[in-house]
């Protein structure tokens, strides 16, 4: 197996391929497959095709909280936080941008006549105590923004608050989309259950470093950040019995993925919540999943590192040039791909 850099995952993009504004139609988008070195172009409406019966599809049900808020320091310089994690009724880590980093016992004025008080910090992450604002997720609904990604330039829409959120998300607790499930609508999961095809659940909560750049060539040394995930039992469940008839596991998602990678053990699939800090790079071997549903990735992310590890780093340099030439739409409210796991990354 090569070593790889960081520099082995950098890649072009046209900044006019990157999406601004989802499709249409949430299945309007296109869809690549990947299946080792053949790539077919088809619509995200021709899924239902190329998957088969008995196949699993597992997909991640957390709910995008409005996790971006525009405060002030008692000084009047603005700063503009966004939610990493709510820990609890009146306390969360947020990251903060400000044109000087405030201190911790700072006090932050609020919309909504609140205010948070600094009282500790981490790396590029403060955590606040909330005064005035009641349970925070519901004070969040009522004055924060959606946390549309950095890459699209321009202030949340009045259709981003549903279309930056899946048709099936229930858990509240992520600040940035699982955008694979972003182009499901509640026709094409019908007609994914009347072929046969099984649907399950897990939760991962994405944290605000899914954005946050790798910065060390020597891979060995990123860290990931910590996201809070659960498997329910019926999902452990439902995977045993797909495993068990010869039916594939496929994640929607590299959120998925990550949680059901996370979860497994020598006996199997465990039921729970944890955290998961899973790295990965190829030559990771995968024990559950054996297709992933997932959009196009930003150069040198961990992200584009965890496909090339999941269908084969040269297969994913010749997806990505292929899809850059055919004028795919990139990252979050862009295309997506279907990727058949590679032989060298198969399940024990």
């Amino acid at each position: 197996m090569p070593t790889y850099t960081l520099a082995d995952f950098a890649f072009d993009l046209p900044p006019e391929l990157i999406a601004q504004v989802p499709a249409p139609d949430r299945t309007g988008s296109r869809l690549l497959h990947v299946d080792g070195a053949r790539l077919e172009d088809f619509g995200f409406t021709d899924l239902p095709g190329l998957l088969r019966a008995g196949d699993l599809l597992v997909f991640n049900d957390t709910r995008v909280i409005n996790a971006r808020v525009f405060a002030r320091k008692s000084t009047g310089g603005k700063v503009e936080m966004l939610v990493e994690r709510v820990e609890a009724s009146d306390e969360a880590w947020v990251q903060l941008r400000a044109s000087r980093s405030p201190a911790v016992g700072s006090v932050l004025d609020l919309p909504g006549e609140a205010h948070a008080t600094i009282i500790d910090r981490n790396d590029r992450f403060w955590r606040l105590r909330f005064a005035g604002t009641g349970p925070l997720e519901a004070w969040l609904d009522a004055h924060g923004d959606v946390p549309l990604p950095p890459y699209i330039a321009r202030r949340p829409g009045k259709d981003d608050g549903a279309r930056y959120q899946t048709v099936y998300a229930r858990t509240p607790g992520a600040v940035a989309a699982p955008t694979a499930g972003l182009h499901f609508d509640a026709a094409i999961l019908a007609e994914l259950a009347a072929r046969g095809i099984g649907q399950a659940f897990v939760t991962l909560h994405v944290g605000a470093g899914t954005f946050h750049p790798v910065k060390t060539n020597d891979l060995s040394l990123h860290r990931m950040h910590r996201e809070w995930y659960r498997i329910p039992q019926e999902t452990s469940d439902a995977v045993a019995a797909t495993i068990a008839r010869g039916g594939r596991i496929v994640a929607v998602g590299t959120t998925s993925l990550r949680a059901l990678e996370s979860a497994v053990t020598e006996v199997g699939l465990q039921a729970g919540s944890a955290e998961t800090e899973l790295f990965v790079t190829p030559g990771f071997r995968f024990r559950v999943v054996d297709a992933l549903l997932t959009n196009f990735h930003l150069s040198k992310s961990t992200l584009l590192m965890l496909v090339a590890a999941f269908a084969g780093y040269e297969n994913i340099r010749a997806a990505y040039a292929h899809a850059i030439a055919a004028r795919y739409r990139f990252f979050s409210y862009g295309d997506a791909m279907l990727l058949e796991r590679d032989a060298a990354a198969a399940r024990d």
